[in-house]
């Protein structure tokens, strides 16, 4: 922060307008997915949107600031519906960060344009109102000289997708518990190493069923430690709420026009897989990431491998013995819509509450030839269900995603998105999506 600052502060506005058409009965997988939850998942939709937004543009002044406010109107065969996809502000003081509103939380190494989406947020499901205080970027440790790095941060939230729950089946009101805290080493060096630890958790909130969970005191420090408590027998066992964690390791190679980044994660869902010495060492997402400054054709290249088949074995408990496996990635008894919001997974799209045990292979490419952005991604998936509910399936999904500045027609950003499945999960399907947006200075100092 003891660099000149020669930035500008700028107050920006955005305008656009999209539309969706498919055949089949839903839109294809890549057309929708991992889009914040603002692409309706019908085969045919459209959507308006307009916002003001400004964007952290000093980060060596000791303070800074962003906002963004904006609402979006999407009609599909289904329901016409309008809402805030972002509504916050964001404060640094420093090196310690304020967040108030609805904005995506983000965590993982991999790049998110060419990435099918980190296990625990992913970008998939809209936004989940909340309050966070943290460091949300690598700082130095003090004393260091730079080669160790720090992070973390806590999170209040609020899941407020009642409109889309079954009361006969779900659990309403329901509280968002999320932290982390990060470790990087190398600094300066050409190599740098990093390890994330990130928790969260459903607490709270009302179930049809077994009536209202506690927020009280006591339980957020159930919740805060994993710990057991509240007043059902699933939770007074093993933890009150519904837990899930991650973990990632991260290598990262760099050089002035090339940086490559190589990438382990992994989550959990009960104390069996906690820590180093877990037994769902075989699950996870691999990946790879590249990219380079020198040619502009291909500017991002990426590579990932996801399984989740393993789930701490079999068994969960069998002859009198627990074994601790059938993980169920993304589902608890006291919240059966599991790790969602608006119908929506919030962590890997490819993982659905019933559709947990999964393999997929996808590879990305992005770039501009003359002009033109683009991206291409190609995802295999095999598909098992549940432990409890088992089936086989398959889907290639592929997307083609292009987009253009056109100065001579009043400044106006024209997209074309083009995607497929093929296979037997959802049958073959293919859509198309036309977008049309501008962005403009409302004022700068």
């Amino acid at each position: 922060m003891h660099q000149p600052d020669t930035a500008r502060d700028t107050i920006m506005y955005e305008v656009g307008v999209s539309a969706v058409a498919s055949s089949g009965e839903q839109a294809p997988f890549w057309m929708h997915a991992n889009t914040q939850g603002n692409i309706s998942a019908a085969p045919f939709s459209g959507n308006l949107s307009a916002g003001i937004y400004k964007r952290d543009t000093r980060p060596n002044r000791w303070y800074d600031y962003n906002f963004g406010v904006v609402m979006t109107g999407r009609f599909d065969t289904e329901r016409s519906t309008g809402y805030f996809n972002e509504l916050y502000a964001h404060a640094r003081l420093y090196v310690v960060d304020v967040t108030a509103g609805i904005k995506p939380i983000v965590c993982g190494s991999q790049n998110p344009s060419l990435s099918m989406g980190g296990l625990l947020f992913s970008g998939n499901a809209q936004p989940i109102p909340r309050i966070s205080i943290g460091i949300d970027r690598y700082i130095p440790f003090p004393g260091l000289y730079g080669y160790m790095e720090v992070k973390g941060g806590l999170t209040h939230g609020w899941m407020v997708d009642n409109s889309r729950l079954d009361p006969m089946t779900d659990t309403k009101d329901a509280l968002l518990h999320y932290k982390f805290i990060g470790l990087r080493f190398g600094g300066k060096l050409p190599v740098n190493i990093s390890y994330e630890f990130h928790h969260a958790a459903q607490w709270g909130g009302t179930s049809s069923t077994r009536g209202t969970f506690s927020t009280s005191w006591d339980s957020f420090k159930h919740v805060f430690v994993a710990g057991a408590g509240g007043t059902t027998l699933s939770d007074q066992l093993n933890a009150e709420g519904n837990h899930i964690g991650f973990q990632e390791l991260a290598l990262t190679a760099k050089w002035p026009q090339w940086r490559i980044t190589a990438y382990w994660q992994t989550l959990f869902e009960d104390m069996s897989a906690k820590f180093i010495g877990f037994t769902n060492q075989t699950d996870g997402l691999w990946g790879i990431s590249l990219r380079q400054s020198e040619w502009p054709f291909i500017h991002s290249v990426s590579y990932e491998f996801l399984n989740t088949t393993g789930q701490d074995g079999p068994w969960h408990d069998k002859d009198g013995l627990v074994y601790g496996g059938r993980s169920g990635y993304y589902t608890n008894s006291s919240y059966p819509q599991g790790w969602t919001h608006f119908g929506r997974t919030i962590g890997n799209p490819f993982m659905q509450p019933d559709n947990n045990r999964v393999r997929v292979h996808l590879a990305g490419v992005a770039g501009n030839i003359y002009g033109f952005e683009y991206r291409l991604i190609a995802s295999y998936a095999r598909n098992w269900g549940q432990y409890t509910a088992p089936q086989n399936s398959h889907n290639t999904a592929l997307l083609l995603d292009v987009s253009k500045h056109v100065p001579q027609a009043w400044g106006l950003n024209f997209g074309l998105r083009l995607a497929a499945d093929i296979g037997s999960q959802w049958g073959n399907r293919f859509g198309a999506m036309l977008t049309i947006n501008k962005q403009g200075i409302i004022h700068h100092w």
